[in-house]
Order: structure tokens, then C-alpha cells, then sequence
């Protein structure tokens, strides 16, 4: 970014064209090369100790973990035909798995490997996104795609699911905001975000139209420390980033067009990764501000957490 701006402040030596194409030039590198994960690559999330992970590593059904550039292995292979999608930690350490295939949320015990099934729905299409909160209550997308309609799920910490709201439109991307307020969840199809409240047993509550986009599509979304909200946009080859009041406030240019989640890291938190559909690749850029999920990962440094 820094290289950019000083090169353009120098345009006076060089044609107007050069900035104009030089402000198209993606903010993101190459973290995982093409091709390593599938076009199903998704679901990215870091642990305590900065690994990456990313679901269809290889080949679909499988989880990766991503220890550097360039250096990806398999974690695991899901049992049967389950399939995940988004990722999440909670506070005990165990990976959360959407399991879109068989209605399921599964969570993987990081330290023996083995999978168990966390909550199962069978009124659910199939769960996509998930979100989660401090205290580990957990927050599902389930999108039905041939109908442009969906769901919104709340799993209790001991697994107990329930229904937040049906007839939705093509729910997505869903995110807890850092001071625990807010729940944010996205329509693709529809290009809406929507808001709610948080009552005080974790419930979603007072819904309300935060922000809507007139063109391209959204997937998975993420906060960071100061509340704003960054967002997939799925075609459009960017990661939009809404302030807390529902400003759009800039968009980071990718290489590839189809992102499909993002997840922060690095050692200051700072550091963005981008899950790229059609590439099977893993982006990367830097941002302002650390992602809330690296606030709650150092909060609980002194917890038993891999």
C-alpha cells in the first residue's frame, strides 16, 4: 500500500495512466498456491499458536493445515461423506465443523483427532457459516440455494439447536460483533446484511437492514477489534469492509474474483487470509486493525487451547 501511494505521488514525472492502472493492482499475494486446496477451499480460522486451517485440502472432505507460505498438510479426513464448510474454535479448543452434507455440526478434538458429532438438525438444508461467542454459543447459516431462501440457527454450547428464523433469503456469512452486541448475518442471492441484537441469554433479537450491495454476491464475514465488519464479496474479487455504523468505508482488491471467507492472523492479528474459490488458493493482505477472533484467542492464552 505504502509503494503505491509514494509511486503515485510522483506522477508528475509519469503519465496519468500509470497511477490509474496502478490503483487497479490487487492488496493481496499468494499465501497457498493455486490448485493445493479445491475450488471448495473454505471456512479459514487460525489457532492460539497462528496455524491456519481450511476446509478441502487436496480433495473435498478434508481439513488443512497451513503452518506457513506454502506449507500445507493435512490435518483430517471427515468421517463418511461429511463435507465442512465454515470453521470455528471455541473456548475449549475443539474445532467446530459446518457439516452441510448431513445437517450436522461437528467438532474435532485437536489434540486425538477424533470427530463427534456437536449438534444435528434435520430440519436444517445445510449448515454454511458459522459464527460463535464468547461464551461459545454458536451461530449457523443455512442456506437452501435452489430457492434463493434460508435459515438462522442457534446451538447452545451444550448442543442444543433452535431455530432463530425461517423464510429468510439466502443466508450466508454470519459474525458476532467484538463487544458481543450485535449479530451480523448476509443474504447472497438478495446482497443484504442484516443485524441484530443480542439479548442477554445470546438470543438474536430486533433485526434490522444494516447495509445493502446493488451488485455481486456475499459469503463468510468477520469483525475486527473495533467493530468493523469485513465481507467476501463473492464475484465482485474483493473484501468490503462496513464500519459499525453501515458505511461502506473501503474495499481490498484480490487476485482472483470469488472469494469465499476471510479469517485473521499473523502476530499483531493483522494479517487477513482470503479463501478463494475457482483458484483453490489462500490470499493474504494486511489491514488495519486485529480481527476480533485474535482478541478472544489472546484473552484465553492461559486457558488449555491448542
Amino acid at each position: 500500500m505504502t509503494y503505491r501511494a509514494s509511486f503515485c505521488t510522483m506522477a508528475l514525472l509519469l503519465p496519468l495512466m500509470a497511477c490509474a492502472q496502478d490503483s487497479t493492482q490487487p492488496d493481496s499475494t499468494d499465501y497457498i498456491t493455486e490448485g493445493v486446496f479445491t475450488k471448495g477451499v473454505e471456512g479459514p480460522v487460525v489457532d492460539a499458536k497462528g496455524v491456519l486451517y481450511a476446509v478441502n485440502f487436496a480433495e473435498q472432505g478434508t481439513i488443512g493445515r497451513i503452518t506457513d507460505k506454502d506449507q500445507a498438510d493435512l490435518l483430517i479426513k471427515l468421517p463418511g461423506d461429511s463435507i465442512g464448510n465454515g470453521l470455528r474454535f471455541n473456548s475449549r479448543g475443539q474445532l467446530l465443523v459446518a457439516d452441510y452434507v448431513n445437517h450436522n455440526v461437528l467438532a474435532v478434538d485437536m489434540q486425538s483427532g477424533d470427530v463427534s458429532v456437536f449438534a444435528h438438525e434435520p430440519a436444517m438444508n445445510q449448515p454454511n457459516d458459522i459464527a460463535i461467542s464468547a461464551s461459545d454459543t454458536v451461530y449457523a447459516s443455512d442456506p437452501n440455494w435452489s430457492k434463493s431462501t434460508g435459515q438462522l440457527w442457534m446451538i447452545t454450547a451444550d448442543g442444543k439447536v433452535q431455530l432463530v428464523e425461517a423464510d429468510m433469503g439466502t443466508t450466508n456469512g454470519v459474525e458476532v460483533s467484538p463487544d458481543e452486541q450485535f449479530l451480523y448475518v448476509n443474504e447472497s442471492v438478495q446482497r443484504k446484511v442484516w443485524r441484530y441484537e443480542l439479548d442477554a441469554t445470546g438470543k438474536p433479537v430486533n433485526k434490522s437492514l444494516f447495509y445493502q450491495f446493488s451488485d455481486h454476491g456475499m459469503d463468510g464475514m468477520r469483525t475486527d477489534t473495533q467493530g468493523n465488519l469485513y465481507i467476501a464479496r463473492y464475484g465482485a474479487g474483493t473484501v468490503a469492509v462496513l464500519s459499525p455504523k453501515g458505511e461502506l468505508v473501503r474495499e481490498y482488491r484480490l487476485k482472483g474474483q470469488h472469494p469465499t471467507n476471510v479469517a485473521f492472523g499473523g502476530s499483531d492479528g493483522k494479517t487477513l487470509y482470503v479463501t478463494m474459490q475457482q483458484r483453490g488458493a489462500i490470499e493474504t493482505l494486511q489491514v488495519e486493525h486485529p480481527g476480533r477472533a485474535y482478541m478472544l484467542r489472546e484473552q484465553a492464552k492461559d486457558q488449555p487451547y491448542p
